[in-house]
């Protein structure tokens, strides 16, 4: 190179250098600021100005010294320093269940520290888009930037190549020193950075931004953009990365704004790498579980936690129940269902959930695990969690699947409890291995009869119609699946469903890491807990919502009930003249002869009838499980989040907690579970007909009621 290409090279840095310092102060603030406090920022400029010169001399030519001393002297008006850290139906009585997916983390160390557009749409109005280039501006580069490790550096250097649509390849790269360079031979587009004394931080010495070769030949190549890349960008500055965000929208937001063309299964690797930013990888997740825990417990009195690793130090199991949850257990119904749905993070794994019915048939969430895998041992350790918080009695009631490890650690842990089976799962494997609908029809009225006589005659009906369906009813033994045999009280919860409608509210947060994981349930709880209180206070009945709205219409169907005294403690209840239908009521004992108001605790319509008739309040025939002060009591304490701001014991904070070990199997993980039998068939159930009158051609009435 001659004396006077060296001049003109010269030149041009400084002419450049002078315009991005420009720019840079028009623009300050914009990018990410370092963490140190402004004095100490200060006292590092004021050495870096005074022994820059010397640090890099043996690194640069000696016709660029003089332009860097100047550089030098400007360093300390130069704006702040740079820091990158770059899815059953039921026929349950009345209950409802509520979720939503988990909130987002609104710190992340990786976006600027200013307001941050995540829902930009790129069908939006224009004043979107200017706040999108504002944004997009803060990628760019400056003399001056300090970047904490080369790492950093490149990172940024990434993100710039795909914002503006170009290349670089690597000229030098040590320890100390990261020179750069647009891959089309002969740009002057280059980029120079130096370390410091001992010190890993970078320090961009010479930045010339303009390009010389065409913009046709440097936009050819993109190998910077890599989905890692992709993802920081698009989470950063093009798009939100909720449960509810598309691939496809992911990837027209990337090729109309960066000119990257992508692909499913690219635009899936994006919008991975997007989500971890703003939630932490799954492995953070282990590494921070147990002073999440700690926390947790410390702000929530009563809470029982416990972490279960193996020898190595890997993650086998989790239990987690808010103090809420405890203290609010007495005054629910004795009757608890379990059940357990899997993960489709990396490391996979399965959520047990614990459930129980309040008075007003909302789900009472009471404990959570995650597990390695739903096995006997997974089970095992479950339950003696869990009694340490519902202890063993013979009025407890567990309702679980037809899993056989359940029923094996039911009867070790909790000998005097009675289990039962949910219904819906006895129905789906009827279904799977035996067809007729009359059939199906006869074995739910046998599963829900509250008389023995009942029970009797439709069993009878079964064996006529099919001796392998009844003989397989048989050996799946009546006392689990039928009411009137179960030896404890079950209430009206025949199936599980309140946990898969747990499932669903959970479903968004089943794929992120452990830690998210159980925040989303705290989240959940939290609002629930608040929400309830509230609804439970504002109830203005003895009786709780729910209960007054079932008993309406058993108060409406009473009064065609003829009723007669029998003696001081029972009364005669019939419907009709012929006595067909007669129950007798004993009010005192609170029996009926259908049954019904000795299982639900609720007095039936020929109770209703006696105690009316008797003058007896029919409030007091309710069990005080539905009373709305019982509702209140449940719902008295809340889930409070856990306190970041104090600090963790190092004993637990140094605590091991790896990852489990697994075997990452090829493609996307599949979130979404295989069906079984009968809901394939409820979905392709046609609708029924319906027919028209043949005069008019319409429907909704017959010949009598026909307008014509």
């Amino acid at each position: 190179m001659t004396e006077q290409e060296k001049s003109n090279e010269n030149d041009c840095s400084e002419v450049e250098a002078s315009e991005v310092q420009s720019r840079d102060e028009n623009y300050s603030g914009s990018c990410d600021g370092c963490s140190l406090e402004k004095e100490q920022e200060d006292n590092e400029n004021n050495d870096c100005s005074s022994n820059m010169e010397g640090e890099i001399h043996d690194v640069v030519r000696e016709d660029e010294i003089g332009k860097e001393n100047e550089e030098d002297d400007e360093f300390e008006s130069r704006f702040d320093m740079f820091y990158d850290s770059n899815g059953a139906s039921s026929e349950d009585d009345n209950f409802s269940s509520y979720g939503e997916s988990p909130t987002e983390n609104e710190d992340s160390p990786t976006l600027p520290p200013k307001k941050r557009y995540q829902n930009f749409s790129m069908s939006g109005p224009k004043g979107n888009l200017e706040v999108l280039q504002l944004e997009m501006s803060s990628i760019d580069l400056a003399v001056g930037q300090r970047y904490e490790s080369k790492d950093d550096l490149e990172r940024r250097l990434k993100l710039l190549t795909v914002r503006y649509r170009f290349d670089f390849d690597v000229e030098t790269s040590t320890p100390t020193s990261y020179v750069v360079k647009c891959w089309v031979d002969g740009c002057l587009w280059r980029v120079r950075a130096f370390t410091q004394g001992e010190s890993p931080t970078f320090y961009v010495r010479i930045y010339d931004s303009n390009h010389t070769c065409p913009c046709t030949e440097r936009s050819n190549r993109s190998r910077q953009a890599t989905p890692d890349i992709l993802g920081e960008l698009y989470k950063n500055f093009l798009g939100d990365v909720g449960p509810a965000v598309r691939l496809t929208s992911v990837g027209i937001a990337i090729t109309k704004q960066c000119g990257v063309k992508m692909d499913y299964w690219k635009s899936h690797q994006t919008l991975k790498f997007a989500r971890e930013i703003d939630e932490g990888t799954p492995m953070c997740g282990f590494e921070s579980l147990p002073s999440y825990l700690y926390m947790i417990r410390r702000a929530n009195p009563s809470t029982v936690t416990r972490l279960h690793i193996d020898e190595l130090g890997r993650f086998m199991y989790v239990f987690l129940a808010f103090g809420a949850s405890v203290n609010g257990f007495p005054f629910m119904r004795k009757v608890v269902a379990v059940n357990g749905t899997f993960l489709n993070g990396k490391y996979k794994g399965t959520l047990l959930t614990a459930l129980a019915h309040d008075g007003n048939f909302q789900i009472f969430p009471i404990a959570f695990a995650v597990v390695d895998t739903e096995n006997g041992f997974s089970w095992h350790w479950f339950f003696t969690q869990l009694k340490l918080l519902i202890p063993d009695d013979e009025g407890l009631a567990i309702i679980s699947d037809w899993h056989n490890s359940i029923g094996k650690a039911i009867r070790n842990v909790y000998p005097l409890t009675a289990r039962g089976i949910c219904t819906y799962h006895l129905y789906k494997n009827i279904l799977g291995r035996y067809k007729g609908k009359d059939v199906f029809c006869l074995v739910k009225k046998a599963a829900r009869c509250f008389r023995m006589s009942d029970f009797t005659t439709i069993f009878e009906e079964i064996e006529v119609v099919t001796s392998a369906l009844h003989g397989y009813l048989q050996r799946a033994d009546v006392r689990l699946w039928t009411r009137v045999h179960f030896p404890g009280e079950r209430y009206n919860l025949m199936t599980t469903n309140i946990v898969e409608s747990m499932n669903r509210a959970l479903s968004n947060a089943r794929g992120l890491n452990i830690v998210r994981i159980l925040e989303s349930i705290r989240v959940m709880m939290t609002r629930w807990l608040a929400e309830r209180r509230e609804d439970a206070r504002l109830q203005p009945t003895t009786l709780t919502r729910g209960v007054e709205k079932l008993l309406h219409g058993r108060v409406t169907a009473c009064r065609d009930l003829m009723v007669q005294r029998i003696d001081d403690h029972h009364t005669e209840v019939k419907y009709g003249s012929s006595g067909k239908y007669l129950n007798v009521v004993n009010l005192e004992e609170r029996k009926c002869t259908c049954r019904r108001f000795e299982r639900e605790k609720l007095p039936c319509v020929h109770a209703i009838a006696a105690a009316e008739y008797n003058n007896v309040c029919r409030i007091s025939l309710c069990s005080p499980y539905y009373n709305s002060a019982y509702l209140v009591s449940a719902y008295a304490e809340s889930a409070r989040p856990a306190d970041s701001a104090q600090p963790v014991p190092e004993i637990v904070a140094n605590q091991p907690c790896l990852p489990p070990y697994i075997r990452q199997q090829p493609g996307r993980p599949k979130k979404n579970r295989m069906k079984s039998a009968l809901e394939v068939a409820l979905q392709n159930k046609r609708p029924r007909k319906e027919h028209t009158w043949s005069r008019c051609k319409q429907s909704g009435h017959n010949t009598k009621t026909c307008p014509m």
